[in-house]
């Protein structure tokens, strides 16, 4: 059984439907991204999966539990590091740490999960001192230190420089490796790529697209990019012909164009039956940003 089961969620606000018939499930040890443009019902759909909010309609499971009616019977599986949060501003990182510590049963040793996530030099800092960085990583800490089943993480590593957000997928793939399902709401495409064992794309409410990273990049229009400077003028009738073509672009004599592996096969032949030399050719594989890019597009359309 899936550890999160969400069919047909739908939730409203004064009359406009932010979430629209949601569907989606989350195995067990799984990373499951949810990808989607500003107002996309994304973080209202995980505040239905964390219990934080009730749905006008559909059915939503965590551990098979409710988590509106069984709230705290699934705050016990459950760790959450939400989108917007906030501590009393006098509270010292070591305060939060043994405060949220004390709430659970069996709570992970918080000196190690601070010292991973470079909390450890402002142990004796209050909160309302902290860099929003320096926050966002201590609420990654209070979401992980019930050693939880389950972690849903809304905006993971908004705010944290490059370095801080490497690390912190580290520690999310270490997670894992240790059987915690992970639920994570995410806009960085590089971030749903590296981690993500499948990605929920949702536009205007709804899912749009479901499928592996990998899966979801091959859907893309342009699964690949080729772009290059040819010794010689192609014709344009002959790049629009070529097969699987997505888009084409010729700006100061080089062309860019995107379409499938068969487009490529198609302009190397045709570069070679003109004899045309392509200088500085570029070959490379379509990003999950491309394909975000095409999908809400398509949705839009």
């Amino acid at each position: 059984m899936p550890v999160i089961e969400v069919s047909d969620l739908r939730k409203s606000y004064d009359g406009r439907a932010v979430v629209d018939g949601v569907s989606f499930t989350v195995e067990e040890g799984e990373i499951f991204g949810i990808l989607g443009p500003n107002g996309a019902g994304k973080t209202t759909t995980v505040e239905c999966v964390e219990g934080l909010r009730a749905p006008d309609a559909g059915r939503v499971r965590v551990a098979g539990l409710d988590p509106v009616a069984d709230h705290a019977r699934v705050a016990r599986v459950l760790g959450a590091q939400l989108q917007q949060s906030e501590l009393q501003p006098k509270l010292t990182v070591r305060e939060a740490l043994e405060l949220y510590a004390s709430f659970h049963p069996r709570p992970l040793d918080w000196a190690p999960l601070a010292e991973r996530l470079g909390l450890t030099p402002t142990l004796s800092t209050r909160f309302g001192k902290l860099s929003g960085g320096r926050r966002q990583r201590l609420f990654i800490a209070l979401a992980l230190i019930g050693d939880p089943r389950i972690v849903v993480l809304d905006e993971l590593t908004t705010g944290l420089d490059p370095r801080a957000r490497r690390d912190t997928w580290e520690l999310i793939e270490d997670i894992r490796a240790n059987g915690v399902t992970v639920l994570l709401v995410t806009h960085f495409m590089e971030e749903a790529q590296r981690l993500c064992d499948r990605i929920a794309v949702i536009d205007k409410g709804r899912v749009i697209a479901l499928d592996t990273p990998g899966g979801i990049v091959r859907r893309s229009a342009g699964a690949t990019v080729i772009s290059f400077t040819p010794s010689a003028r192609l014709d344009d009738h002959d790049l629009n012909a070529l097969p699987g073509l997505a888009s084409l672009d010729c700006k100061d004599g080089r062309v860019s164009l995107s379409g499938t592996d068969e487009t490529v096969d198609a302009v190397l032949t045709l570069l070679a039956r003109h004899r045309i030399t392509a200088h500085q050719l570029r070959v490379l594989d379509a990003t999950l940003d491309d394909a975000f890019l095409d999908l809400t597009k398509e949705a839009a359309a």
